[in-house]
Formats: C-alpha cells, sequence, structure tokens
C-alpha cells in the first residue's frame, strides 16, 4: 500500500494498526471472520470504479460487457451453492436485502411475524427501532421461559391469532439450529410468506451442517461475511416466481448500482465455500463452538439453551454478579474481543445487558483447534472472576499474543 501510505498516512497507519489488532487478538465476535487473500484481493480493485445501474443484459449505461459476467458468475454460484432459482447479489449488505423482502412482498402497515430482538432476533425483523418496526405491524415471537428455544407451537398460536401477511425465520444471537421446514409449514398455514434470514449461518448451510431453508422458504437473505468467509455484501435467493419482484425491490426501488467490486469478491468467495475443504471449515465451527462451550459450563457459566447447535454461544452472566458491558471491555483489554448482548428475559436495559455473544468462526478461520477453546475459556473464566485487575489482564493480554503468534490468519501477512 505504498501509494496510501504516501498519500494519506493517516489512515495507512490506521489500517496497518487494525491488521495488527485483528493479527494479535483472540476474534470472537460471532458475524466477524476472516477472508481469504483472493477475497481481499477483489474487493480492492478498479472495479470500484464502474457504475452498472440495472441487471445483466439490461443495463442503463454503456461499457457493462465484463460487470455483466461477472455478476452472472455470482449469481449462478449463489443458485448452485443453495439450490436457489434465482439470486440477486447487488444488495449491499443483510439489512438492505431485508429490507428489499418488505417492499416485495408488503405495503405499509401490513402485519409481520419476527423473533424478538431481546430473545436472539434482528432489528430488521419488526424490531420497534427499525424501519421493519415503524412501517409495518410488528408481533414478534419470543423463546420459551423455561427451555429459552424457540417454542413452535407458541409460534403457530400466533400466527393463527395475528395472520401476519410475513413470517420470518433467523437470528442474530440464538446458539440452537432452527427447523426452517416447521416455520414454513405454519406460513402455509396463515397464507404468509416465509422468510428464512441466514445471515450468521450461510456458511453452515453450504457446509451441510444447518437445514437448507431454500427449499421451505420463498425467499433467503444472507450476509457475505460471517460464517461464509466473503466480503460485506448481501445475497437474496428465492423461487422463481418471485425473482421479478425481488430484483425490482433491490434496483430501483430501494438503491442505484451495485458495488461491482464487491460483487466480484462475493463470486471469489462462493466459489470457495463450494469446495471440499469448506465442508470441513464449516465442521470446525460448529465443533470448536461446542468445546468451548462445554468447557465454559464447565467453570460455571451459565449458556442460555444450556449450550450450542451451531457457532455462535450467549453467556448469562446475571449468575456472577456482572453486566455484560464491563465484562466484554476487560476480555478485549486482554486481547479476547466478543460483545455485550441481551439474554432472553433480560431486565437490564439493553446497552447495560447481562450477557455476553461469542462465536467460533474467526479462530476457526485461523486454524485454531479444542486445546486453544480450552485456553479461551480458562482465560475467560480468570478475567470473569478478576475484572478490574489490570496486571491479569495484561498478563493474558501478552499469553493472547503469543498464542496468536502460532496461528496466522487467512488474508494477512
Amino acid at each position: 500500500m505504498e501509494h496510501l501510505k504516501n498519500q494519506d498516512p493517516d489512515i495507512y497507519r490506521l489500517i496497518k494498526e487494525e491488521e495488527k489488532r485483528q493479527i494479535d487478538k483472540i476474534r470472537l465476535i460471532p458475524s466477524e471472520n476472516y477472508t481469504s487473500k483472493a477475497v481481499l484481493e477483489a474487493t480492492g480493485t478498479v472495479l470500484t470504479n464502474k457504475y452498472s445501474e440495472g441487471y445483466a443484459g439490461k443495463r442503463y449505461y454503456e461499457g457493462q460487457q465484463i460487470i455483466d459476467q461477472i455478476e452472472t458468475i455470482a449469481n449462478d454460484r449463489a443458485k448452485s451453492l443453495f439450490g436457489a432459482d434465482h439470486a440477486n447479489s447487488q444488495t449491499l449488505s443483510g439489512s438492505p436485502a431485508n429490507m428489499a423482502v418488505y417492499y416485495a412482498f408488503l405495503e405499509a402497515g401490513d402485519t409481520v411475524m419476527g423473533q424478538s430482538l431481546p430473545h436472539g432476533g434482528h432489528l430488521t425483523h419488526g424490531w420497534k427501532v427499525s424501519f421493519s418496526g415503524r412501517t409495518y405491524q410488528s408481533v414478534p415471537y419470543i423463546l420459551n421461559e423455561k427451555t429459552r428455544r424457540l417454542d413452535y407451537d407458541q409460534i403457530r398460536d400466533i400466527a393463527k391469532k395475528e395472520r401476519p401477511k410475513l413470517i420470518w425465520a433467523g437470528a442474530s444471537a440464538y446458539p440452537r439450529e432452527i427447523d426452517f421446514k416447521a416455520f414454513s409449514d405454519i406460513a402455509k398455514e396463515v397464507g404468509a410468506v416465509f422468510a428464512a434470514d441466514i445471515a450468521h449461518i450461510a456458511g453452515l448451510v453450504v457446509g451441510g451442517e444447518h437445514q437448507n431453508p431454500v427449499p421451505y422458504a420463498d425467499v433467503v437473505t444472507t450476509t457475505t461475511h460471517k460464517t461464509l468467509r466473503g466480503p460485506r455484501g448481501g445475497l437474496i435467493l428465492c423461487r422463481e416466481e418471485h425473482a421479478k419482484a425481488i430484483d425490482r425491490a433491490v434496483f430501483p426501488t430501494l438503491q442505484g448500482g451495485p458495488h461491482n467490486h464487491t460483487t466480484a469478491a462475493i463470486a471469489v468467495a462462493l466459489k470457495e465455500a463450494s469446495s471440499p475443504d469448506f465442508k470441513t471449515y464449516a465442521s470446525q465451527i460448529v465443533k470448536k463452538a461446542k468445546v468451548l462451550a462445554e468447557t465454559l459450563l464447565a467453570d460455571g457459566f451459565d449458556l442460555v439453551t444450556g449450550g450450542t447447535d451451531n457457532h455462535l454461544i450467549l453467556i448469562d452472566l446475571t449468575n456472577k454478579g456482572f453486566s455484560g458491558r464491563p465484562i466484554a471491555k476487560a476480555l478485549d483489554q486482554a486481547g479476547i474481543v466478543c460483545n455485550a448482548n441481551s439474554v432472553p428475559f433480560d431486565q437490564r436495559k439493553p446497552f447495560d445487558p447481562s450477557g455476553l455473544r461469542l462465536g467460533t468462526p474467526a479462530v476457526t478461520s485461523r486454524g485454531m483447534k479444542e486445546n486453544e477453546m480450552k485456553q479461551i475459556a480458562a482465560w475467560m473464566h480468570e478475567v470473569v472472576n478478576d475484572y478490574t485487575n489490570e496486571s491479569l489482564l495484561g498478563r493474558i493480554e501478552k499469553e493472547v499474543r503469543d498464542l496468536c503468534s502460532q496461528f496466522p490468519p487467512p488474508g494477512l501477512s
């Protein structure tokens, strides 16, 4: 990056500092990962110079001969990988993808059902502070109070009573596998559109670790980073009968030209995800999460649902007497990066919640194994029990840095 270094040394310095942070710290935020060098290279190309309103073969500007081929490859790879009739790779990320679903199927004021945000859902599934909760009539469903898992009988009862036009399945902080067929059956029973948001688990789906919602859902949305290990982008997959409505919702309803450099990087990531190695990677994500969860349980941590089926673990710190925010900050200081998060039936406010959310995509990308998961749990146990001890945090930070030096992250020097 010699040109950047000479042109803007301040931004160059900050990028290099962020690169060092990603190398030296254990990154456990479940929505973060490391892309390959090939994905990084595709993201930083001259494709960012080209504007491409419209779709392949039907653009509003000339000079699209190359872009059309790239976008077609990305869409074809997405369709092949997920088994979908139609794919749209232009949507800029997960939330815009979900917004396109609303515009494709609903009118303002229509009723929508989605998992409650404090119970692990996503803002765009109808939560009150989001456009989805402000523009549409939202009827959220919550987890079972005893098991803290999805209660499909309860969800069916709410759907039969409220008759939503759209039902979302998918979550940002739910550590168990979702039964997409059960959601599909409920949606059919009440005449609702069924949308599956697999932003967190897309890599587990294509890796064969989780149920693929494509055969059951009218439309599926996902980000392309997280477990899929691509750039920061989005995908929409749908049945052929909904293709025109989805494409119109993305362009021209919600955005202009796509980010062509991101589309190319998505195509690269989808090719990588089609390899046998990626199936092994997806399996290892889940295996690492289970080992980490089991070790945390043995150390006295209370885990929401008692464990995990995916890449994500949700810790409830109520039994420790702490909120998640100061613990997350102390862990970050010690070189272990996760995030404070609400837990189901949380008595604390969202900005000072009772939980910690952590996951294994990034550490798996680095090649860490079961013993490293046990060591991470041991460090977390030490920090939680003495989180204001600066000497302890400094010692662990050095040990973390030493461990990370043995597992170079992909894509970084």
